[in-house]
């Protein structure tokens, strides 16, 4: 008996009931997969209603809808004075070369410096040049880096240094 105002038992329905009261989905028919992303005039028509591939007022080629959205980092980085690359150039070198002769030759840098005999203070020297060289090493990876951030933190602990090694 099929009657409108119950759709869950009734054939109309997308539920069918059987004549024990259990309820059953209707079988749907399989997805057909569409395959218009391959397509490469598709594709090109997708990107074009989404404005994703041109060129816009500044020229720029934006490769997403989120960088066009955002914007490209590029355009408002500043360019770096030429002199802080040169003096992160020569504070690696001189990081690296006092680290070096800290480590090989402690005995003698010692003596070099404070002009007394240092004979008891090796292992404390050796432990200055280890420092040294890390950081040297963090300036020479410091070189490679064009973030702000990185070149920021290394003058930073340049400085620390000297103000440590001066007072």
């Amino acid at each position: 008996m099929r009657h409108s105002a119950c759709p869950s038992c009734c054939m109309g329905g997308a539920i069918v009931s059987d004549q024990l009261g259990n309820m059953a989905a209707k079988p749907q028919p399989p997805l057909v997969k569409k395959h218009s992303q391959t397509d490469l005039v598709s594709r090109l028509k997708t990107r074009k209603i989404l404005g994703v591939g041109g060129k816009d007022d500044d020229g720029e080629i934006h490769r997403s809808k989120i960088s066009q959205v955002l914007g490209n980092e590029m355009k408002f980085t500043m360019r770096e004075p030429l002199g802080l690359r040169i003096w992160q150039v020569v504070s690696a070198i001189m990081f690296s070369v006092v680290g070096v002769t800290a480590l090989i030759f402690p005995k003698p840098l010692y003596e070099t410096v404070f002009d007394e005999d240092g004979s008891s203070t090796i292992m404390a020297v050796r432990l200055y040049g280890g420092a040294l060289l890390s950081i040297s090493l963090i300036m020479w990876h410091a070189l490679y880096m064009a973030e702000k951030l990185i070149v920021r933190w290394t003058l930073l602990t340049e400085t620390f240094y000297f103000s440590v090694q001066f007072i």
